[in-house]
């Protein structure tokens, strides 16, 4: 992974732990991961921040 500043290890914990929540799914020998798009619209929900304009509504 020379595209990346940690050990292969580490990036695979993340995508156990991001599969294990539901954001990411994979399958194969060769393992390839792609984002899930209903929990990628929730969480993006989840974490939006109010502006001034839907405040005021």
């Amino acid at each position: 992974m020379p595209q990346f500043d940690v050990s292969g290890s580490t990036i695979s914990h993340h995508l156990k732990v991001l599969r294990g929540a539901g954001l990411v799914d994979c399958r194969g020998t060769w393992v390839y991961y792609w984002p899930v798009p209903d929990r990628i619209q929730w969480l993006s929900t989840l974490l939006a921040v109010p502006t001034s304009s839907t405040l005021s509504s």
